[in-house]
């Protein structure tokens, strides 16, 4: 699977990633830890997302929403590994991510059939994560993350969002943070190719910061890494066109064809089906010639 990860990688094709949230508190309103039966529950959703033309399944056992309580490694693994165990039995040609920082985690997950790790702190949170990486020839992807719960301010109806969240050079400091995170991968032997960037969309940006990131990714994927863009439902939006979660649809989807058009070459959505419609058109569009 670690060669079909470069394969695609290597291509052209924007890849869809479905985001699974095995939470009781998703920002979204998906938190699947409600349901009555979890590992079901998840399976129908990623059988969803995988017949609308999902290309990685992001399973996650923690809440990244601004504010949101950190779990413990063994309260995240019950909830993720039951649905590693089903997915990777049921979708053996999809690509499976497991949403973590913690090293204990993500060495469990990869055991059980996960093949990308999703670092929202990268490599700052535990200095452990980088060597399981290495040694298990995993995919990881390296968020630019700059959260610090004080600076949250919460509205009930569109979520939270980061306030005085300041950077002398925005792009100039993510970049440069993110390579810091990619220092940290190749002294633990993790290669280039099996290395992904995320600029980190609502992690310790005001809304300004976000929009303009979106707008600038360009920037971003001239570090040379295929870059993920992670804009769905998220609050940026939602202050911007005065929404709830469950109405951000065009928004995310306006983004996500920026993103794009900047270069991203994989998007992490809540809304599969329209977001994979959205990249094949988009894509025709801008590889289309007259030969």
């Amino acid at each position: 699977m670690t060669s079909r990860s470069e394969t695609l990688l290597k291509g052209t094709q924007t890849l869809v990633m479905g985001i699974l949230n095995l939470t009781p508190d998703s920002f979204s309103g998906d938190g699947l830890l409600v349901q009555s039966d979890p590992v079901e529950a998840a399976f129908a959703q990623a059988n969803r997302f995988v017949t609308d033309g999902a290309h990685i399944l992001d399973i996650g056992g923690e809440s990244t929403r601004p504010g949101a309580q950190s779990v413990s490694a063994d309260d995240e693994l019950a909830r993720v590994l039951p649905v590693l165990r089903r997915l990777r039995e049921a979708f053996p040609d999809t690509i499976l991510s497991v949403d973590t920082y913690k090293a204990e985690v993500a060495r469990e997950a990869l055991n059980c059939g996960a093949h990308w790790v999703n670092d929202v702190w990268g490599l700052k949170a535990d200095p452990n994560l980088a060597q399981v990486v290495a040694e298990h020839q995993a995919t990881l992807i390296l968020m630019h993350n700059r959260s610090k719960p004080g600076s949250v301010q919460v509205s009930q109806q569109l979520g939270g969002h980061f306030i005085g969240s300041h950077y002398e050079d925005l792009l100039g400091e993510v970049k440069s943070e993110l390579l810091a995170s990619v220092e940290l991968a190749r002294k633990s032997g993790i290669p280039d190719e099996r290395i992904i960037l995320d600029p980190g969309i609502g992690f310790g940006k005001t809304i300004a910061q976000n929009l303009v990131l979106v707008n600038r990714l360009n920037e971003i994927c001239s570090l040379g890494f295929p870059v993920l863009l992670g804009v769905s439902r998220k609050s940026f939006i939602g202050y911007t066109l005065d929404l709830p979660a469950g109405e951000r649809l065009e928004g995310s989807l306006a983004a996500n064809a920026v993103g794009i058009m900047r270069g991203a070459r994989i998007l992490r959505v809540h809304d599969v089906r329209e977001t994979v419609r959205l990249a094949r058109m988009m894509d025709a569009i801008l590889q289309a010639t007259l030969g």
